[in-house]
């Protein structure tokens, strides 16, 4: 006897029913005091965009304070794979760089992704993190943002050429 698959047995998109279609995505209101904005795109290993992606984020305040009333934020990707987030830079914390810690969840993945990101106009801090000088020198740059007028672009590529590193969660 066969009997069909259960959801634990398949890979889903569930998550984009009934999540990433939900707005969390503004930690701060725009245009607050010290607002910035992290964009991006969520690619495939062929550099196509992944539509139903859905990325979180985790980060200290502006002062590189964890606050439980702030911090966390969450983004499904629109039919171009692009996700974005109106929040404050992160302060330093405990000698890191200022950095946000980032989950990439997608069809096909039985778990989610771990990477963060870090900021380009922050070079001094960025050279003495601990963890972004851990890895090859042509991995780092695939985990910093670049910027312009406050607003921050960092893309996901999620295989293949330039694939953004991930860690172990």
């Amino acid at each position: 006897m066969t009997l069909p698959l259960t959801p634990s047995q398949t890979v889903g998109p569930y998550f984009a029913i009934g999540l990433a279609r939900r707005t969390e995505n503004q930690l701060v209101p725009s245009g607050s005091e010290g607002a910035i904005v992290l964009e991006g795109h969520v690619m495939d290993a062929d550099g196509a965009p992944v539509p139903d992606a859905m990325v979180e984020i985790w980060q200290a305040d502006a002062s590189g304070a964890y606050d439980g009333a702030f911090g966390w934020g969450r983004s499904g990707t629109d039919a171009e794979g692009f996700y974005s987030f109106s929040t404050v830079k992160p302060g330093s914390v405990d000698g890191q760089a200022p950095h946000l810690s980032m989950l990439v969840f997608m069809r096909g993945l039985l778990k989610a992704v771990l990477t963060r990101v870090y900021f380009a106009d922050e070079e001094e801090s960025n050279a003495a993190d601990p963890v972004l000088g851990g890895l090859p020198e042509d991995s780092r740059r695939l985990l910093v943002a670049t910027g312009d007028g406050g607003v921050y672009r960092f893309d996901v590529r999620m295989q293949g050429e330039n694939e953004t590193p991930f860690f172990t969660l």
